[in-house]
């Protein structure tokens, strides 16, 4: 798993190459300072995750994580900084990010969530779900169509963060099927990502 590291503080970035290099699986492929150089190094390095944080001199991490995704579709973007505001989290989100940590995080979240990204899954910090939830910006829609089984398994299975690979794994079916089933769940709830259909299933449904 190939991972550009972005944060303006030369020590933040040493011990995050530290701590993920040590991983078997994890290469550190780049670092960078600032957005724009983000942005450049994606396209140099053509890492599987970028670990952003948002706050930065020059560009900051949203309008990079925007940009890079722009020039470079595939690559997975996970937001890690020191600020939980609802509305740097939604800015994140909407421009692209997969997921969402907090630096105070304990280490091996924060390797556990770029493991997780790389396949796809949505890491995200449990008190960032709990400010989002608890200021309403996911919830039920009226009418809501009740949920199949097997729907309601890959929804609960989205919310632990589960990327759709391991979610055909674990239920016996295959990736293709799940992103059908992902389809209609996202329509039936009312949502457009596995981002919001996680922070719904963790606010609706029993785990």
């Amino acid at each position: 798993m190939r991972v550009l590291l972005v944060d303006d503080h030369a020590l933040v970035r040493a011990g995050l190459t530290a701590l993920l290099d040590a991983h078997p699986r994890i290469e550190v492929v780049g670092e960078a300072a600032d957005g724009d150089q983000a942005v450049e190094l994606t396209e140099n390095a053509e890492p599987d995750v970028v670990l952003m944080d948002l706050s930065m001199p020059g560009t900051d991490g949203v309008t990079a994580t925007r940009e890079l995704l722009v020039r470079r579709p595939g690559t997975q973007v996970l937001v890690l900084t020191s600020f939980s505001d609802r509305n740097r989290v939604r800015d994140a989100l909407a421009a692209g990010a997969i997921g969402y940590l907090l630096k105070d995080s304990d280490p091996q979240d924060v390797v556990n969530g770029v493991i997780a990204a790389a396949r796809q899954g949505s890491p995200l910090d449990p008190r960032i779900a709990r400010t989002l939830l608890t200021e309403g910006t996911v919830g039920p829609p009226p009418a809501l169509p009740p949920l199949s089984p097997r729907e309601l398994d890959v929804l609960r299975l989205v919310a632990r963060g589960m990327a759709n690979k391991q979610i055909g794994r674990a239920l016996g079916i295959s990736e293709r099927t799940v992103k059908v089933h992902l389809g209609n769940v996202f329509r039936r709830i009312g949502v457009q990502d596995r981002t919001s259909a996680a922070l719904w299933a963790r606010e609706n449904l029993q785990q």
